[in-house]
């Protein structure tokens, strides 16, 4: 067994070891009305009915943001549907929930946001480890004129990639 063969078997372990992220929700909004700076993941605090009505894929983060609250961190409008085998102690659909941060994450992140007028928008949430984490983005909002650039850059990246590939054919 060669040098080589070791190296692969050590990739091929840290693979298996790692459990891919599976998505729960998407905030394909945001990418359209915002441009992401920054990305950081944050912890959500839960009931458990929540966390069971996520294991059935129902969350919602269209109009959802992030707000600040004597130092601490809070997701507003970020909709998780009742769980449907909850009982009368069901939560509330639109309920706010704080992020579990580090303070110096905070701190930072609060800084900027009153500094340069940027804004925290939530641009996912996923599993990590079963637990339920948010991906954060550090944003700043685009004006029209960038979201018509940005519509003709993807158009023509589309076309770009039709006329390669028909060329590809010798067609």
């Amino acid at each position: 067994m060669g040098e080589g063969d070791f190296f692969r078997m050590a990739v091929s372990k840290a693979k298996k070891d790692k459990k891919p992220e599976r998505l729960i929700a998407s905030n394909r909004k945001a990418f359209h009305d915002y441009e992401v700076l920054e990305r950081l993941e944050a912890g959500l605090e839960l009931v458990g009915t929540e966390v069971k009505a996520l294991r059935e894929g129902k969350g919602n983060l269209a109009d959802a943001h992030v707000t600040f609250h004597h130092n601490e961190a809070y997701l507003l409008a970020g909709h998780i549907s009742p769980y449907s085998h909850g009982n009368r102690e069901n939560h509330a659909p639109d309920r706010t929930r704080r992020l579990l941060l580090h303070r110096q994450e905070i701190n930072r992140i609060m800084g900027k946001v009153k500094e340069k007028g940027l804004t925290v928008i939530p641009l996912d949430l996923h599993w990590s480890k079963n637990r339920v984490k948010v991906e954060l983005g550090l944003c700043r909002g685009k004006k029209l004129h960038d979201k018509r650039q940005a519509d003709k850059d993807r158009d023509w990246a589309r076309e770009k990639g039709r006329i390669l590939k028909s060329g590809a054919r010798g067609g």
